[in-house]
């Protein structure tokens, strides 16, 4: 009666000169070809040149999909590196502007590119958007209803977007400024049932608003093109084990509520200025100054609410053998994400007499490296045998 353990984890990845340090506005065509060669159906370009879009193959477990992004970040860092290129997964670029990166050439990313005007050109950011298998159409809608809850305490685990064109923006998480400029964004609505969701969907396309519901881009939805619940607020983890521990626990927190409902039970449901609250939190400050409980009226430690949330799951991260990747959680508090450790490298290159521009360039480096952390022993092993797996 469990719900079924089906994952797929979606990653957008930033193309950048190794040299330059910058986006590269013109990857080249014969990269991606060759890429969507080697991993057909699991690769193709995002809205701007500079980005590239992967997802695993649908996983029976969460070991499972550790092993596919293994593989395809393995793949794309080793190919780009021949064109002397490089992934970064990070949800901005420290220092690149936006406007030379031109869209692809994709009628639904052409429409994207002039329907929002300047907004809809600036998005050069990337997210991690994970997927969890559920056939029953009324099941996805009373969970993405309780789950709203969660999604501010997943995105403060995952953050990696402090910079935005050579500034620091004070925020962990950029990306979701930038992204909420577009309409039909961020948390999503509440409905009673899936019929009430596909009737406005309905309307929205009558009125030529959209054409479907993909263009619905919610912070948690159900997808229009496979049977899953589609969470998308976390920002992309520079780290794998980041990325895995984040889809993990979002996995167990659905497993979790269905648990619930099969007694009876549900979540509390809270208004949407609450979840808000503690959604800019997690854009601005990350896990560093807590969240709101509102049950207690009080800003708690993230640290404390990760324990509950722990032990909240706990019976489905060893019912499905993902226990370890859900404990790294604390490690993650621990340590920083990626945005901490990226502000970290800039002020420590700053103060030890670096000049702006390399200090930004040794983020760039630190982002490159860590994208690949455990999955190639160098860089120049891939470019001396660039078409051979490791």
């Amino acid at each position: 009666m469990s719900p079924s353990v089906t994952l797929c984890i979606g990653e957008e990845y930033l193309q950048v000169n190794r040299r330059a340090r910058d986006i590269e506005p013109e990857p080249s065509k014969e990269l991606l070809n060759t890429l969507q060669s080697r991993m057909p159906g699991q690769i193709s370009p995002e809205f701007l040149r500079g980005q590239l879009e992967v997802g695993t193959r649908p996983c029976a477990t969460v070991a499972d999909a550790r092993s596919e992004l293994i593989r395809i970040r393995r793949t794309v860092a080793e190919l780009a590196a021949t064109h002397d290129l490089a992934p970064i997964a990070a949800s901005t670029h420290p220092f690149s502007a936006w406007q030379p990166p031109r869209a692809s050439q994709n009628d639904r990313y052409n429409l994207l590119s002039r329907e929002p005007g300047a907004p809809g050109r600036r998005l050069m950011i990337c997210g991690m958007h994970v997927h969890v298998g559920i056939d029953d159409d009324e099941l996805r809608i009373d969970l993405m209803n309780q789950a709203r809850w969660f999604l501010p305490h997943l995105l403060a685990l995952t953050t990696s977007s402090p910079f935005w064109r050579g500034i620091d923006t004070g925020s962990r998480s950029w990306r979701l400024a930038v992204w909420r400029e577009l309409p039909r964004s961020g948390l999503p609505e509440e409905f009673n049932n899936f019929g009430e969701y596909q009737s406005e969907i309905n309307q929205l396309i009558r009125a030529g608003a959209i054409e479907d519901a993909s263009r619905v881009w919610w912070d948690l939805r159900p997808s229009a093109r496979f049977p899953t619940l589609e969470m998308r607020i976390t920002d992309v983890c520079t780290r794998i084990d980041d990325a895995v521990t984040a889809a993990a626990l979002y996995l167990c927190l659905v497993r979790m509520l269905h648990r619930l409902k099969l007694c009876n039970l549900s979540w509390r449901r809270y208004r949407s200025m609450m979840i808000e609250e503690n959604r800019w939190l997690a854009q601005r400050h990350g896990f560093d100054h807590g969240l709101i409980d509102f049950a207690r009226g009080e800003n708690v430690p993230f640290s404390n609410l990760l324990d509950e949330l722990i032990d909240l799951v706990r019976d489905d991260a060893e019912e499905i053998g993902c226990l370890e990747e859900i404990l790294n959680a604390r490690e993650i508090v621990r340590r920083g994400t990626s945005a901490h450790r990226q502000t970290k490298t800039f002020y420590d290159a700053l103060t030890g007499g670096a000049e702006e521009r390399e200090a930004f360039e040794r983020v760039v480096d630190q982002l490159i490296d860590e994208t690949t952390l455990g999955v190639l022993c160098t860089i120049h092993c891939a470019v001396a045998t660039p078409n051979t797996d490791s």
